[in-house]
């Protein structure tokens, strides 16, 4: 009975000081620590928005993109207001000097002087690049997101597979797939007494994934295809995911469209890992290895182990490899398709463009 209560006299107190411990981490990671970096971001000169509790900026951020996406699109390369109205709003609020917002709980510095740009990009051990949030994990890590040695390593084994003599080798398929498209425009039209209107934007977009499918796996295309499908859904998920109002914790919860991005993943990592593998076999069995990215990067990481031998320090595990794979589509695709299309259209507004380079395409490759 006396050990009873002595544990309880003990215990109770000891909880007490524990809730009240876990209370003041609550407050100081809520409210005190960004408020205190508020504080001195101040005192140094920096302007920018005051701290709002629990999502910062974030809710802000949220409704004015759904307001700015709810207006029609000028036909104007000054796409700022409507691609990042919120950042827009703030530099012409708090003007060039450096404003800064809030992603959460954490500040972020709008960098706009030229000078401390260089500065940082020089330094890359000072300031190196902020964790991915979660999310963007499920699309790839990769070079893009390394610091330091390993994004050393990374460029070095990487660097060959985007020599401009292995880019050459590839400009027959860029033809072949760019020819396809074009014939189904020309069958269109036909088909329409020669004139049509035509969505490009579904066209650019396979385009765009047979380039980079056959430029990526080669022999494995199709398989390269089925990767790229799921891909393509993992970031629409994603991008889903991150125009929701920001909820402290939601990320950890076990939604469908958490499920279905771990589902997503695990089906592209088994897809790749397939056609490593198969690379792999074929290199072992004395194969010439092909002009393809993949095939390209395994080599130059082959070459890595004979000189530096197997340690991670020095190549890439197949994780890495599965990685950069993941970014060759990330990076690739949607990017060049939009650029693409807004060619197009930039063509479209300015048909003396279209004549400048007819003339020098015929200038350069006759007829």
């Amino acid at each position: 009975m006396e050990a009873s209560k002595s544990t309880k006299a003990i215990g109770v107190p000891a909880a007490i000081l524990v809730l009240v411990w876990a209370a003041w981490k609550v407050v100081d990671w809520l409210w005190l620590r960004p408020k205190k970096l508020e504080r001195l971001l101040r005192q140094q000169g920096l302007q920018g928005t005051p701290y709002t509790l629990l999502s910062g900026d974030s809710t802000k951020m949220f409704n004015m993109r759904i307001q700015a996406n709810s207006k029609p699109m000028n036909l104007s390369h000054d796409i700022i207001p409507r691609a990042s109205s919120f950042i827009y709003h703030i530099v012409n609020k708090y003007g060039k000097n450096n404003p800064f917002m809030w992603s959460g709980q954490s500040p972020t510095i709008l960098i706009t002087d030229l000078v401390l740009l260089k500065d940082i990009m020089n330094k890359i051990y000072d300031f190196p690049k902020p964790d991915l949030n979660p999310l963007l994990k499920f699309i790839a890590t990769g070079l893009a997101s390394y610091n330091g040695d390993k994004w050393t390593k990374h460029r070095r084994i990487i660097n060959p597979a985007f020599n401009v003599e292995k880019l050459k080798i590839m400009l027959p398929t860029f033809y072949e797939c760019v020819n396809d498209m074009v014939d189904k425009w020309e069958k269109m039209l036909s088909t329409h007494g020669g004139s049509c209107e035509i969505d490009v934007w579904p066209f650019l977009q396979n385009v765009t994934c047979d380039v980079i499918s056959h430029t990526a796996f080669g022999s494995s295309y199709e398989e390269g295809k089925r990767i790229f499908e799921l891909q393509k859904g993992q970031l629409q998920l994603i991008f889903k995911l991150l125009s929701k109002l920001y909820i402290p914790g939601y990320r950890f919860l076990p939604t469908g469209e958490k499920k279905r991005l771990t589902k997503n993943d695990r089906d592209i990592r088994a897809s790749l890992m397939g056609i490593i593998n198969k690379k792999e076999k074929a290199m072992e069995a004395g194969e010439a290895p092909k002009d393809d990215l993949l095939g390209i990067l395994l080599e130059s990481n082959h070459k890595e182990i004979e000189q530096h031998g197997n340690s991670n320090d020095n190549v890439m595990t197949i994780e890495d490899v599965i990685e950069e794979c993941k970014v060759f589509y990330s990076a690739g695709q949607e990017t060049t398709s939009v650029l693409l299309v807004w060619t197009i259209v930039l063509l479209c507004k300015y048909p003396e463009w279209q004549n400048r380079a007819r003339e020098e395409v015929l200038q350069l490759f006759g007829n």
